[in-house]
C-alpha cells in the first residue's frame, strides 16, 4: 500500500491489537491496554511524548482519571502496511467540552509501536 494514499476501512476491520487497546482504554483498564504495546513503544499525546511501557502505563492511569468523558469511534483508515488511523469524537468535562481526535497507530510484530493522538 502506498503511504500517500489512505484507504477508508470499516472500524470493525481494524487489527485486533488496536481494537483491544481501544476497548481497554475506554474501560480504563490500564493492565489490559498496556499489553497492546511493544516494550519500547512511544505515545505522543497533548504535546507530550511517553517512551517505554512504564511511561505509557503512567500516561494511561493519568488519562483515565484526569477528566470524565465519552469517546466514540467515528471512522478508520489504513495509511500503510502497518499504519492505521482511528478517528474519535470525545465529549466531557475537559476544556472545550468536545473534540475530534485522530489516533494514529504504527504496528510492529502484532503490537503497537507508536501511537500519536492529534486533532
Amino acid at each position: 500500500m502506498n503511504d500517500n494514499q489512505p484507504r477508508t476501512i470499516s472500524p470493525d476491520t481494524l487489527p485486533e491489537v488496536i481494537t483491544r487497546y481501544l476497548t481497554a482504554h475506554r474501560a480504563h483498564d490500564t493492565a489490559a491496554a498496556i499489553t497492546a504495546f511493544t516494550r519500547e513503544a512511544t505515545v505522543i499525546d497533548d504535546g507530550n511524548t511517553y517512551e517505554g511501557i512504564e511511561a505509557i502505563g503512567e500516561w494511561l492511569d493519568r488519562s483515565a482519571t484526569e477528566f470524565t468523558y465519552t469517546i466514540h469511534l467515528t471512522g478508520a483508515q489504513q495509511t500503510g502496511a502497518a499504519r492505521y488511523i482511528a478517528a474519535h469524537h470525545l465529549e466531557g468535562n475537559f476544556p472545550g467540552g468536545t473534540i475530534d481526535l485522530r489516533y494514529q497507530f504504527t504496528l510492529r510484530d502484532g503490537l503497537i509501536e507508536r501511537l500519536a493522538i492529534e486533532p
